[in-house]
């Protein structure tokens, strides 16, 4: 992923009001590897509740806001956008707002994804013998490539249909 600017964050989110750009609290974007980020995902620190992903389509930043229920439940998940299969702590049900006048209708979709966001170092975690079938340098990497460009799709096909107003 290419890296991004405060300015360049607010102005890609899709979903979202002006006041709701405003009040958005940027990780320190100094501290990020963006070289081994399929998106850049983050919890708001002053409102617990708030999330944000942004990702790349087209060349261009996309991103949107995710809102966490009030409370959850706790049982093991899958995240839809790596597919790492962790605890009820590790997962959360995310809820987005649909872009343009539907999404202000209250119309919205939502995702079970890792609640720290950390997707892409779980698709780059060393392959099992048994899902490479082999024991060779070549084919665990084959394995991750897979799982970045998975994710990559996964993230992107949500986003898209967050901006979607069809």
């Amino acid at each position: 992923m290419s890296p991004l600017t405060e300015a360049q964050l607010r102005a890609a989110l899709v979903n979202t009001t002006r006041s709701e750009r405003q009040r958005m609290i940027v990780p320190d974007l100094d501290a990020i590897r963006w070289d081994r980020l399929e998106y850049l995902g983050w919890r708001d620190r002053k409102q617990p509740l708030a999330a944000y992903a942004v990702v790349e389509i087209d060349a261009a930043p996309v991103g949107i806001i995710l809102r966490a229920p009030e409370t959850s439940s706790r049982r093991a998940a899958m995240c839809a956008w790596c597919e790492e299969v962790g605890d009820g702590s590790d997962t959360s049900l995310l809820v987005a707002r649909r872009a343009g006048a539907v999404g202000r209708k209250g119309n919205t979709i939502g995702t079970l994804v890792c609640s720290d966001f950390r997707c892409s170092r779980h698709v780059r975690r060393r392959p099992t013998l048994a899902e490479t079938g082999t024991d060779d340098d070549e084919a665990r990497a084959a394995v991750v490539e897979r799982r970045i460009a998975g994710l990559q799709e996964r993230v992107r096909r949500f986003v898209e249909e967050v901006r979607s107003t069809a």
